[in-house]
């Protein structure tokens, strides 16, 4: 019994086969079944493009980022969409999938393809570091994506690794007198 369905299916594969090569050949029509049109990619999500950090480093000082963004940081103006009057505890994962924009409103980082995300562009990652504390800013704040997110952090910390980005520890001035009563003031 199981031989007989075994060849059944198999005489079946054969024949539609043979049919789909048919219509292949002899129609001008796609094949519903097995092939898929591609469909034109939206050059404005498409983020298979790779550009070099030195033109995002000169994007940075152009008049078109400065048109755009002005005087305040990339993600100052950036608000997040949600459902609800509570936000989300994290941000998305991510808002690139397989090369395209997949959200309706990606995070700061993700929706300009000229900001790149590299140690040795020190104007951007300025931006997402504290200028009273020194800390980078989380991501909640900056409304970036979880995988623009760690970038972030892996960019920042090579950058104080090999000394492009400072960071500066505030001097404290002690009154050792409340310590040792032997000490001068």
């Amino acid at each position: 019994m199981a031989l007989i369905n075994n060849i059944r299916s198999l005489i079946h594969r054969i024949v539609l086969s043979d049919v789909k090569v048919a219509i292949r050949f002899y129609s001008d029509q796609p094949d519903d079944a097995g092939e898929q049109q591609e469909k034109e990619i939206d050059p404005t999500k498409d983020r298979t493009k790779v550009i070099p950090v030195e033109t995002s480093m000169k994007y940075m000082e152009s008049k078109a980022y400065e048109q755009t963004y002005g005087e305040k940081p990339v993600w100052f103006l950036y608000r997040r969409n949600h459902k609800g009057g509570i936000p989300p505890k994290k941000t998305r994962k991510s808002c690139v999938r397989k090369g395209m924009i997949s959200t309706g409103n990606p995070c700061p980082i993700c929706r300009d393809e000229y900001l790149v995300l590299d140690h040795r562009n020190t104007k951007l990652l300025d931006q997402f570091v504290s200028q009273y504390t020194g800390q980078i800013l989380d991501a909640f704040k900056t409304g970036l994506c979880q995988r623009k997110h760690k970038e972030l952090l892996v960019a920042i910390e090579r950058a104080w690794d090999q000394g492009y980005l400072t960071f500066d520890v505030p001097f404290r001035e002690y009154d050792y007198t409340l310590y040792n009563k032997n000490a001068n003031p």
